[in-house]
């Protein structure tokens, strides 16, 4: 992916918006992903209401920038801002660590809100590389805007602390956990 031809278009993107930017920063790739540093003295005004205006940012400029390099679908670019986005990466992770203390100690799966593709990629990401998370597994259920994450041991019957409450249903529902998870402002 060409970094300057990202800079470029955020860059007048940026400009006729009348949006101040003082520098962007296009780190490589990893995993496939791209993510864009915004630096900016008014980083409320590109992040907007939750996130949205952010968000339309990087929707416009993954569309522009598959166009111009004739890709076949959009490339998977992040913008952040101020560490706006990455703030809300570090709130999932961590509620991820809780919740994966309540799955060893009950031996019971739990499912997180529901929340964006983006999110449940990091989540995924985060529980499949986190070396003290390495007895779980996740897996996404649901559809549209209720797709879910489902934690659980890969090994129930090695349920931790005593209390494992094995349950031989694997497609009993479960119910999200929204108002602990607090996860309404995400915005990816």
């Amino acid at each position: 992916m060409n970094a300057d031809l990202i800079k470029d278009i955020l860059s007048q993107l940026l400009t006729h918006l009348n949006l101040p930017v003082s520098g962007i920063l296009v780190q490589p790739p990893d995993e496939g992903m791209i993510r864009v540093e915004i630096q900016s003295s008014e980083p409320s005004r590109i992040i907007g209401w939750h996130g949205e205006t952010l968000g339309a940012l990087q929707n416009i400029l993954k569309s522009i920038v598959r166009t111009k390099e004739k890709m076949e679908k959009a490339p998977f670019i992040v913008l952040d801002v101020d560490g706006y986005r990455k703030a809300q990466e570090d709130k999932v992770c961590r509620i991820a660590e809780q919740k994966a203390d309540f799955v060893r100690r009950t031996g019971s799966r739990i499912a997180l809100a529901p929340m964006s593709p983006y999110f449940r990629r990091i989540v995924h990401t985060f529980v499949a590389n986190h070396p003290s998370l390495s007895d779980l597994t996740t897996e996404s259920v649901g559809e549209g805007e209720y797709r879910q994450i489902v934690m659980k041991l890969k090994n129930p019957k090695q349920g931790q602390g005593g209390y494992a409450k094995v349950t031989e249903e694997i497609s009993e529902e479960l119910s999200p956990v929204m108002a602990e998870d607090d996860l309404g402002n995400l915005d990816v």
